[in-house]
């Protein structure tokens, strides 16, 4: 019985270990999609959308 008990501490530690560094993966290819297709849109085009998104979150930004 206390064999399984470990077994299932040392589960739950690789778990949090993997949750941790899927986040890392995800932030970073968030940030690579960002500095990518930002250098493709027009800056008028980044602009409105950010401000749009500003508004949508009711943050004033006037």
């Amino acid at each position: 019985m206390n064999d399984q008990v470990k077994v299932a501490a040392i589960a739950q530690k690789s778990d949090a270990a993997d949750q941790g560094l899927l986040g890392i993966i995800g932030a970073v290819m968030l940030g690579a999609v960002l500095l990518f297709s930002a250098g493709f849109a027009q800056a008028t085009v980044m602009h409105d959308s950010s401000h749009d998104m500003r508004h949508a979150m009711a943050f004033p930004c006037h």
